[in-house]
């Protein structure tokens, strides 16, 4: 396989990676106000995903894999609501302790990364095309 196309072929596994965070970053959001229906119950644990490098023998080259998805085990905020089906004992229910402003700064980065890889199939592709044009 030529180096043009390798460098395509890497940047759309980054691009899978990074798609997989947005989606897990997309379910954090959609959960920051799920609380437990059940007195002191867990509410909705924001996940976090990690990365790692893995060798592609096909592609001769490292590539970007997610690692794992993970609850973030940060101690859960709580909220002074008696009224609520899911208070404890004190009237105090657990939060998710999911913070939507970090949630969107990871998206963005995530955006930014997806975006990258983009380009370079981009770029990649326009070199190819150029290459066959010189070719001619």
């Amino acid at each position: 396989m030529d180096d043009l196309g390798s460098s395509s072929q890497i940047a759309a596994k980054g691009m899978k990676a990074k798609a997989t965070r947005l989606r897990v970053i997309s379910e954090n959001l959609a959960n920051a106000d799920s609380t437990s229906e059940v007195p002191g119950g867990e509410p909705y644990r924001r996940k976090l995903v990690t990365f790692r490098n893995a060798l592609d023998k096909q592609l001769e080259a490292d590539i970007v894999k997610v690692k794992r998805i993970y609850n973030d085990k940060s101690k859960l905020p709580s909220k002074y609501d008696p009224a609520h089906p899911g208070a404890n004992a004190q009237g105090y229910v657990l939060q998710p302790n999911v913070n939507p402003l970090i949630e969107m700064m990871d998206m963005r980065e995530a955006q930014r990364s997806y975006e990258a890889n983009m380009n370079v199939i981009s770029t990649s592709r326009q070199m190819v095309a150029k290459t066959l044009e010189l070719l001619k």
